[in-house]
């Protein structure tokens, strides 16, 4: 999504300390310049854009692990910290940071603050705000702030919780303190191939149903294992209708007992194949062909729209079903990658963007799939966020009350409209959104 969104800042600043940061916000609030955050620039829904030009605050310098407090399961870090280099400082001790979002290789930790980014082991041990356990933050007014913090139960409202996800409209976190987790005692990790998305779906559901939470459950459908297989190696089973890649951690015993119990539970929901990674090598590489799907796509098709929606774990074999019925009614494919153990769907519905129209059916066919996906009880978004690109859809699942209500706290934080607007709320007069800042033009070459 994120290539349909383009707009230049007036200008880019590079902050290295919490200081200059505070320093920035109370110039631009100064001039009425708007004022984007940046952190990795990862994002699929065009959250780190400057539709409206202004000041863009990337956050690449501020890469620093502040602090490590083991003895307090703990780190506080600079935002622009890229997610898996913090796992990477504390592995050899026998830790790790939980939210592995695809991109984590990449992605910073601010980003992931900014949409409460999730990944494939959210189902167990869930999304961002479950891990973060204290910010600082520059709101729109200037003001340095700090939320929560290592102490437990902490009096008073739960800021930390409201900050998280909101996409920089409330103003620039500066550090974060995060919890660290103990690695578990084992890992295994099976893979299981079904004729059918619909049996995969109900696999999954029996699965959870069975009191089993795996640590990941993740689904493919064909045509991302064929893009997958011709990018990485053959890593998937040829003539699958489906895959689950199913990871189980924790005590050894536990994890042996849980693993024979879900491979039953696949063979009983109609599994053409049920196997387990041998060692950490086959283990990783059924995860390559699971984080490098995304970009393996790029083998059959010219360009994709990558959704992300939510719809309940049970409710999955009835949107598999309606996610055919849209694909045949537009004629596009749909290559699915997904977090099945939550409901959160990742379908890519590709298209030729050189044939004339073809972007506009595909967005024709995204946007039936989400109301759908509300139909059935689900959300517009699972982990991505809202930014630029379902702004326009959250009525579809908030009323205006609803939305009125979450206008009046971002002005609580950004009285003045000017954090990163144009994003997450929609543009109509009842959300006050039609607040568009008056300021001067910035000449052509201004350093800021």
């Amino acid at each position: 999504m994120l290539t349909l969104y383009k707009a230049a800042p007036d200008a880019v600043v590079l902050p290295t300390s919490t200081a200059q940061v505070q320093a920035i916000v109370r110039l631009c609030r100064e001039a009425r310049v708007p004022i984007v955050p940046r952190g990795s620039g990862t994002g699929l829904i065009g959250g780190a854009t400057a539709p409206q030009g202004g000041v863009m605050v990337s956050m690449t310098r501020m890469t620093q692990i502040l602090e490590l407090d083991l003895a307090n399961r703990c780190a506080t870090v600079q935002p622009g910290l890229i997610n898996l280099w913090l796992t990477n400082a504390v592995r050899d001790r026998g830790w790790f940071f939980a939210p592995d979002p695809s991109s984590q290789m990449v992605s910073s930790i601010g980003g992931n603050v900014a949409t409460n980014a999730g990944g494939p082991h959210c189902l167990k041990y869930g999304i961002t705000t479950n891990h973060v356990l204290g910010l600082e933050i520059v709101t729109g007014t200037g003001d340095v702030v700090s939320v929560g913090g290592k102490a437990a139960d902490r009096p008073g409202y739960d800021l930390t919780g409201t900050i998280v996800g909101n996409e920089g409209t409330f103003g620039l976190v500066t550090a974060i303190t995060v919890r660290l987790l103990h690695a578990p005692e084992a890992v295994k990790t099976a893979l299981a191939s079904f004729a059918s998305l619909v049996e995969a779906s109900e696999a999954v559901s029996a699965i959870i149903a069975a009191g089993i939470i795996p640590a990941a459950l993740e689904m493919l459908d064909d045509a991302m294992i064929g893009a997958v297989n011709a990018a990485v190696g053959k890593v998937y089973p040829d003539g699958a209708g489906a895959v689950l890649l199913i990871e189980l951690d924790g005590p050894r015993a536990e994890v042996e007992a849980q693993a024979e119990r879900v491979a039953a539970i696949c063979r009983e929901r109609q599994a053409l194949v049920v196997t387990v990674a041998r060692d950490e090598a086959e283990r990783a590489l059924l995860w390559k062909g699971r984080k490098e799907a995304a970009g393996a796509v790029g083998r059959i098709t010219a360009a994709y729209l990558l959704q992300d929606a939510v719809v309940p774990r049970s409710k999955l074999p009835q949107i598999m079903r309606e996610m055919v019925a849209i694909s045949r009614r537009y004629d596009l494919l749909f290559a699915n990658v997904f977090h099945a153990g939550d409901g959160n769907l990742h379908p890519l519905i590709c298209y030729d963007d050189r044939k004339p129209g073809e972007l506009e059916r595909a967005q024709q066919a995204n946007e039936e799939l989400l109301h759908a996906c509300i139909a059935l009880g689900g959300s517009v978004s699972g982990e991505h966020g809202i930014g630029m690109d379902k702004a326009k859809n959250l009525p579809l699942q908030y009323g205006e009350a609803d939305l009125n209500f979450m206008f009046r706290l971002r002005r609580v934080f950004d009285p003045d409209g000017l954090m990163n607007p144009a994003k997450l709320l929609p543009s109509h007069p009842a959300c006050g959104e039609g607040f568009r800042p008056s300021r001067p033009t910035l000449p052509a070459g201004t350093w800021v």
